[in-house]
């Protein structure tokens, strides 16, 4: 006889500090108001689970909140600054809109896929780095530009991007 054996996922759990935090950005806004806080909070609990909004975080967010689960789908769904599936240690965001692609943009992209052997939207084989596009990173005129954490790069070239990944495997870039 074979068994079957069906495990739910662990709910995520927060540190003590990072419910604080998560508290004292909801106090920032009228009582009542506590769902304008979505935004931060998912940034808060994206870094705290890995880099990704699991459904299960994502029921934890609405708990928080006092809101239902779809009103956090919608948000989380909607920007493309969260990820929804695991991501590799450096999420690597090419900017893809009109003036990034008019001085390299799509060049870019084809030269990290190539380097790193994957395409856009997967991870690489050591789960090092993730390739992402985005519609727009708001500095147009520093394209072609990506977005690694929290740094830009700027005016890249293929030698540029050799430095960051070299840099990024050397620890040298900070994930956040």
């Amino acid at each position: 006889m074979i068994k079957t054996v069906i495990t739910q996922q662990d709910r995520p759990v927060l540190s003590p500090e990072k419910m604080a935090e998560i508290q004292g950005v909801i106090q920032q806004f009228p009582e009542g108001k506590s769902k304008s806080a979505i935004l931060r909070i998912l940034h808060i609990v994206e870094r705290e689970a890995g880099g990704w909004l699991s459904p299960d975080t994502m029921d934890m967010v609405a708990e928080i909140l006092s809101i239902e689960p779809i009103e956090v789908y919608e948000v989380a769904t909607f920007y493309t600054m969260f990820n929804l599936n695991p991501v590799g240690k450096y999420v690597l965001e090419v900017c893809q809109t009109g003036p990034c692609m008019l001085v390299g943009s799509d060049q870019t992209i084809e030269y990290i896929e190539k380097t790193l052997d994957i395409k856009v939207g997967e991870t690489t084989a050591d789960g090092m780095f993730t390739l992402k596009t985005s519609e727009c990173l708001g500095a147009c005129g520093y394209g072609p530009l990506l977005k690694c954490g929290i740094h830009y790069h700027e005016h890249l070239t293929n030698d540029s991007i050799d430095t960051l990944l070299t840099a990024c495997r050397n620890g040298e870039v900070e994930k956040y």
